[in-house]
Parts: structure tokens; C-alpha cells; sequence
């Protein structure tokens, strides 16, 4: 097998799947639905997003709808479960009552998403009271216990996984702040006892309980009775729980359509300080380009994916290869054959992934010393004891004196300096903002930097400079077109959008695709108004006078003369009725009264395509020009002139 000497010193790490690295499988996220299913869910009423009203229950459906949905997109390997409390029917393996396991044929109750659980959950409203039903878990005289039953229901199917590699939760959906509201005495208070003990057991394995409340439009969801407790909630926190719990459920209701990489780990470094002294980081990608998801090829007839294989065939005797191959290189007549371990080596510059060479001024880094995003770095104990004592020396000594280290970073082929930065932590009443680390900057090379070429001009020309009223009024234009509050985080992909709207409408089988708005346009209406409108043509006189016309310039003779045409040809046929001519049978007989220019071999009508529309070819004597007239029965004229 011949060696590309082009990719013979390619690195592995520096291909885009790579460089993005995607989340492992072993970081994947479990998350369980719980809604409440009592009969208040489906009384209690709210407005939805059509300005129609709707019930908890509805709402709470289509959430969790939109958010399957999503969660294909985001990251198709994480799994999900839906789990129904205070239901007439059970389904669960606990076979504990009031809680209803929703689940599809040929999936796990926790399993990954799939568009025939979205199609089938879709039509939860329509068959919920026949096939599961709605009643009270929690009722007087009676020790079952509803939400108890749920959250075990939940933390037994949270099982799979190990809390350390992956994230668990438990979304609570309900409206009813006070669950044992109709209980009295020492049941009530044995019940409260061992609800909240079995969400402490929850959390102490790692999984978090997050509570989504549901308030009417004559009562706020009371956290206090209950809710507050079980979630370890008081003072300002509790405050501000039910109003910030608002807002991520409208989120869940208006989650976009696109792929969202959480900050976690995709590798770990080795940072060599000196004399044999190393610490160990953990790396994490804050900026990635989002791109479609890589095709699978399916089996046509079973829609299995398919596995690809590769097999080497000698081509003298045509036996399989069983032996790994040997690769070569030419070389003055001769082969040179290498094996895969010698190729290896000759590719691997060095084994030192991290390694400190000293320390610069933050003034000496400048801003275009940046060839990609930045990775951050932050210190890890858990297989060099010590790393974050370090660490932090490191980082407290560079912020105080205002240094960034300047480091050796040895990929396998692609050695390269990289500026470590360090940040500071930066917090807020709500918590943290930036976390204390430190970025990793990819420097460039000396040839990597290109400095800017000198224009050499005539000298008899003169360069032409704005005046002070043409700066005048470009400024005025500039601060009446500012973008308030301007963030790129407003702004998702169109073209990402539509792919993602096509496949969910493709897997579920919609009739029409989701509509999607398109973000980049630019605001008409805000453009229309008439301080903007005012300061543009300002701006344009004082540049180009008060006579000139956008277009102008760059319409040459002929397209001028091409458009002549087609104004005389739009107004001739105006005369006509096409329709009644058309319906007549005079459509034909009404071209023999055009003159033929001379040398015209005259014209054919032909029906297009079996449309109603006639095509008429008029072949003038220039063979470099035709004329081509669609003719629609409804009266619609097409003109068009292309080089034939």
C-alpha cells in the first residue's frame, strides 16, 4: 500500500471530530419526566401559547414533548424515562401503586429517545384517562403514598450508570404545593417523614431532584408547605425559587433546535513543571463549531444500521489478506516499506504533552496571537495527588503579577507554543459567572503571521478621502442604527434549523415541516422607521450626490438593452387576454400577427411540461441571443433572456 507523504505526518487529534472532541458515552445524562397526574392537572387551567387556554397537564405534555425532541438533537445518547404519579392504572417493575411507567415497544423504560415515543407520547392526552386514568394517590384513611411510590419508582430506573461518569436528575412537574394537604395528624407527619427521607436517599446517590411548579392564575405555587424542605430551599433562595422555575420551564416550551455541548471534560493534560515536578489538568472546550450530525447508513429493507468492513485482496492471487498491511514510500526506483509501528514513531515529535518553558507579560500577548478557541484548563487530584495545590500557586502568583506561562504543547505531529492565562473567579448574587482557571491560547509560528502589504499606487493618482460631512453623517447613521444589548447568543444557524426541522418532520412522519424563523434577516420594520430612513439618505447624498441611482454604474448596454425589450414585450402583452384566448384556441393563430423580423425563421408553441403554460422560441438572425416567453393561461407573463 503506497504512503501519502502528505498524510504520512497528518495527527490523528487535529481533524475536526477531534479537535471538537463529542461527549463519551461514559458522560451521558439520565433523566427522569415525573408528572403529576392528579385530577387538579387537568382543572386547572393556564394560557397557552396561541392565546388559547390550556391545563397543567396539556402544558406539562408539550414540554416534555419539545424537550425529547431537542434532546435527539442535543445529544442523542443520553436517556430518558416518563413516569406518571397519581394514576387509576400502575406500570412499574416496584409494582407500587398510583405510578404508571410511559413506554414504547422495543425500548427499555430508560432508554434514548426515539421518534416513536415522541409520535406515541404525542397522543398522551387523547388516551391518558382510558388506558392510565387520574385519581388522588394521597387520601384520607389510606397509607399509600403517591409521591413517595413515585420518587422510588424514579431512583430505581436512575440505577443504571455510575454517578461519578454521568448526570441523573429528576424533573417534578405538579401544581399541588402541598401533597398531604388532606391528611391529619400523625399519618400526615409519618408521610412528610419518609417522602422527604426518600429524597434524601435520592440525593445522596447522586441524584438531583429539580422541581418545576405549576401556579394558577389566582394562586402562586406555596413552596413552604412542603416543596421547601424536601429541596433544602430557605431565605433569599426560596424567594426567588418559583419565579426563576418560570422561566426554565417557558425555556423547555421554547427550547431551539440545536446541538448543545455541555462544558464537560473531553480529555486530560499533563503539565511538566520542572525537575520531574507534574501536575494533571482537565480540558474542556467552552467554543465549538456546531455542525449537522454524521450520516448512517441504513439497511434498506430492515432500517438497521449498517457496519462498515474493509478487506485487502491480493491482486496476484485474489486471496484475502489476513496479515496487516506494510506500507511504502518510492524512493529513486526502490520501495521503501514501513509498518504501522515505524510510521508511529517517525510521527511522534514528542511525548511530553504540557511542558512550562517560563513566563511573559500579559502586555507582550496580543490579541491576534490567537489561531483558534481557546481550551480551559482547570486541575484535577485524580491520578497525581497534589495537582490543585499547585495549581492554584500557579494561578494566584500569575494574577498578581500579571503574567501569562508560556508552554510547550506536543500533540503527536503538531507541536506548538500555547499562552496559559489565567482567570480569576467572577461571581454575582445569582452565583458564579466565570469559573478560576486558566485558557489556553494557541500561538502562532513566526510563518503563520502575515503582515499587511503596502499599496502601491500612480502617484498621479489621487486617493480619494471622506470629507468632514460625509463622516458627519455616517456617524448620525451609525448611532441610529445601534444594536442595544447586541449578543451572538441571540442568533441561531437558519441553516442548521431547517436541517434539524426537516429530519424531526421526516422521523415523525409530519405532514408539513415546522416553521422556521430566521433570525439573521435584517428588522424591515425597525429599518422603516423614519429617523433611520432619514439618516441613510443623508449619508448617501452627502457620498453620492443627490442624483445618482443605486445600479447605475454597473448596468452596462446591453442590459440595458435587454430590459428595453422586455418592457416592450410586457406591454405588448397586456393587450391581450390570454385566458380567452387560451380557452378559444386563438393562442396560436394570435402569433401570426407579429412581424417576423427578417431572416426569422418564424416561432413554435408547445405545451410545458403538460402545465397550462405555452413556450414560445423566437429564433432571431444573431445566433447569440434567444428569446424565450412563458405565457401562463392566467394571464401571467415570464420573460427571460439567456445566451443560447
Amino acid at each position: 500500500m503506497e504512503v501519502d507523504p502528505d498524510d504520512i505526518f497528518r495527527d490523528e487529534e487535529d481533524d475536526s471530530q477531534s479537535n471538537y472532541l463529542q461527549e463519551k458515552e461514559s458522560n451521558k445524562e439520565y433523566v427522569v419526566y415525573l408528572v403529576d397526574a392528579s385530577p387538579k392537572m387537568f382543572s386547572t387551567t393556564c394560557p397557552g401559547e396561541d392565546g388559547k387556554s390550556q391545563t397543567h397537564f396539556q402544558m406539562v405534555a408539550s414540554c416534555i414533548s419539545e424537550s425529547l425532541k431537542t434532546q435527539i438533537i442535543n445529544s442523542s445518547h443520553d436517556e430518558v424515562a416518563i413516569c406518571f404519579f397519581n394514576t387509576r392504572e400502575k406500570k412499574n417493575l416496584q409494582d407500587l401503586s398510583s405510578v404508571f411507567v410511559f413506554s414504547v415497544a422495543g425500548r427499555d423504560d430508560l432508554d434514548r429517545p426515539t421518534a416513536k415515543l415522541i409520535k406515541e407520547f404525542d397522543k398522551i392526552e387523547e388516551s391518558f384517562m382510558k388506558g392510565i386514568g387520574s385519581q388522588y394517590g394521597v387520601v384520607s384513611g389510606s397509607r399509600d403514598n403517591s409521591l413517595y411510590n413515585a420518587l422510588w419508582v424514579a431512583q430505581a430506573l436512575l440505577r443504571k450508570g455510575s454517578a461519578k461518569t454521568s448526570d441523573k436528575r429528576i424533573l417534578l412537574f405538579t401544581n399541588e404545593d402541598d401533597p398531604f394537604g388532606n391528611i391529619k395528624g400523625v399519618t400526615k407527619l409519618d408521610m412528610t417523614r419518609t417522602t422527604l427521607q426518600r429524597a434524601k436517599d435520592a440525593r445522596d446517590l447522586g441524584i438531583s431532584i429539580e422541581l418545576l411548579p405549576l401556579s394558577s392564575s389566582d394562586r402562586e405555587f406555596n413552596m413552604s408547605f412542603f416543596y421547601a424542605d424536601m429541596l433544602g430551599l430557605e431565605g433569599d433562595a426560596l424567594a426567588e425559587f418559583v419565579p426563576s422555575a418560570a422561566e426554565r420551564l417557558q425555556d423547555m416550551r421554547d427550547q431551539l433546535r440545536k446541538r448543545m455541548f455541555k462544558k464537560r471534560r473531553y480529555r486530560t493534560f499533563t503539565l511538566s513543571i520542572a525537575n520531574g515536578l507534574s501536575i494533571q489538568l482537565s480540558a474542556y472546550a467552552l467554543l465549538r463549531p456546531t455542525v449537522p450530525g454524521t450520516i448512517t447508513w441504513l439497511d434498506s429493507v430492515t432500517n438497521v444500521p449498517l457496519k462498515t468492513e474493509r478487506s485487502l485482496i491480493c491482486a496476484d492471487t485474489g486471496a484475502l489478506v489476513q496479515e496487516s498491511p506494510r506500507q511504502f514510500l518510492s524512493y529513486r526506483n526502490q520501495d521503501i516499506k514501513f509498518s504501522v509501528e515505524e510510521i508511529s514513531e517517525i510521527k511522534r515529535v514528542t511525548t511530553t504533552q504540557l511542558r512550562l518553558l517560563g513566563f511573559k507579560p500579559l502586555s507582550c500577548l496580543k490579541d491576534y496571537h490567537n489561531l483558534k478557541p481557546s481550551t480551559f484548563l482547570f486541575p484535577t487530584d485524580e491520578e497525581m495527588t497534589g495537582s490543585t495545590r499547585i495549581f492554584i500557586a500557579l494561578h494566584r502568583s500569575m494574577l498578581r503579577l500579571n503574567r501569562f506561562a508560556v508552554a510547550f504543547f506536543g500533540s503527536s505531529s503538531h507541536p506548538q507554543l500555547v499562552a496559559l492565562i489565567a482567570q480569576d473567579e467572577i461571581t454575582s448574587t445569582s452565583g458564579q459567572v466565570e469559573p478560576p482557571g486558566m485558557h489556553m491560547i494557541y500561538l502562532p509560528y513566526c510563518d503563520d503571521i502575515r503582515n499587511p502589504e503596502e499599496l502601491h499606487m500612480d502617484p498621479c493618482f489621487r486617493t480619494p478621502h471622506a470629507s468632514d460631512e460625509q463622516i458627519k453623517k455616517a456617524t448620525a447613521m451609525m448611532k441610529r442604527i445601534d444594536l442595544k444589548e447586541f449578543s451572538v447568543c441571540q442568533f441561531s444557524n437558519p441553516a442548521l434549523q431547517k436541517h434539524y426541522a426537516a429530519l424531526q418532520a421526516l422521523a415523525l412522519e409530519e405532514d408539513e415541516m415546522p416553521e422556521i424563523k430566521d433570525e439573521t434577516l435584517p428588522d424591515e420594520e425597525g429599518m422603516a422607521r423614519p429617523g433611520i430612513v432619514n439618516a441613510l439618505e443623508e449619508f448617501k447624498q452627502s457620498v453620492y450626490g443627490e442624483n445618482y441611482h443605486e445600479g447605475d454604474d454597473n448596468i452596462g448596454a446591453a442590459s440595458k438593452k435587454r430590459k428595453a425589450i422586455a418592457d416592450r414585450a410586457i406591454q405588448e402583452s397586456a393587450n391581450y387576454d390570454w385566458e380567452d384566448l387560451a380557452e378559444n384556441g386563438k393562442v396560436k393563430s394570435i402569433f401570426s400577427t407579429f412581424v417576423e423580423r427578417p431572416g426569422a425563421p418564424g416561432c413554435r408553441v408547445q405545451p410545458f411540461f403538460g402545465c397550462p403554460i405555452w413556450v414560445l422560441f423566437f429564433y432571431w438572425p444573431s445566433p447569440k441571443t434567444r428569446f424565450a416567453s412563458s405565457l401562463a393561461l392566467r394571464g401571467f407573463v415570464a420573460l427571460r433572456f439567456s445566451p443560447g
